[in-house]
């Protein structure tokens, strides 16, 4: 199975990416199944219910959140509406929605999806991530009940993100890391064939501090004070993520390419990409 997966979407220019860029790709590597995670996309804080329905009409099978999962009230409603949005296995147990949810892919394959939130350096605290993930997988099998599985680990330190793709290292396809907006480069295969990336990066202008305008995020390194609010930053966007083939008899990754297309950042990817016409 071919799968992308898009880390953070960021605010205006990073929707505007993902319309430009997904179609594309999909259509280009002949893509089976696509994630997104859209925890920025709506004003750089959280996802609208008519946001992600952009996403999905793009090309996204799944579109994962995080953090900010409800900072947009309307998706208090719209992930019940729509199943193929998944937050937090592990945030707040009145949180409506799920954390991980089977998907079907062509051919009559299944690829679960599920998400966690990092404890490490997170602003609010989150049950432990490992043992959420723990009954999920072993619930869903790779190779199993379903053909992939992708794990989505939304948090801020690396070696957390580390720990949890040797964790689910032969259970899990792939583990990739979201929530920093910086594409780390240590995609590889771990030994019992999950395939891992630290961070994903975000789809957005990069060009920026973290997707934000850099005025006001500078003036506060360099002085300590707020002048204004975040902004997000609405340059040329790079659509970032990773690509990975799975084995659909063992669920095993057998191949794992970083993703970069457009914007400022060098292109890379597991083909050419033909232009926009």
């Amino acid at each position: 199975m071919k799968i992308l997966f898009l880390g953070d979407v960021m605010g205006r220019a990073g929707r505007a990416a993902i319309a430009e860029w997904l179609p594309r790709l999909r259509t280009a590597w002949k893509l089976d199944f696509v994630v997104v995670n859209g925890e920025n996309a709506t004003h750089g804080m959280g996802l609208s219910g008519e946001h992600a329905q952009e996403f999905l009409a793009a090309g996204a099978d799944v579109v994962t959140l995080g953090d900010h999962a409800f900072d947009q009230k309307d998706m208090l409603q719209a992930i019940g509406k729509e199943p193929r949005i998944i937050r937090p296995l592990n945030f707040a147990k009145e949180a409506p929605g799920v954390g991980a949810r089977v998907f079907d892919a062509p051919g009559g394959r299944k690829v679960l999806v599920a998400q966690v939130l990092g404890q490490v350096f997170m602003k609010r605290p989150f049950e432990d991530p490992f043992s959420h993930i723990e009954a999920v997988l072993k619930k869903y099998p790779r190779g199993g009940l379903v053909q992939a599985a992708v794990v989505d680990v939304h948090c801020e330190a690396t070696s957390e993100k580390m720990a949890m793709g040797h964790w689910c290292d032969g259970r899990a396809s792939l583990v990739v890391g979201t929530h920093t907006h910086v594409p780390t480069g240590d995609a590889q295969i771990l030994p019992r064939g999950t395939a891992f990336l630290s961070d994903a990066g975000m789809c957005g202008d990069y060009d920026s501090v973290i997707g934000m305008d850099k005025a006001e995020p500078m003036r506060r390194f360099v002085t300590g004070m707020a002048k204004g609010r975040f902004t997000p930053a609405e340059g040329p966007a790079t659509v970032s993520g990773v690509y990975v083939e799975t084995d659909d008899r063992t669920g095993a990754a057998t191949r794992i390419e970083m993703v970069r297309q457009g914007g400022r950042l060098q292109p890379a990817g597991p083909g050419p990409v033909p232009e926009a016409g």
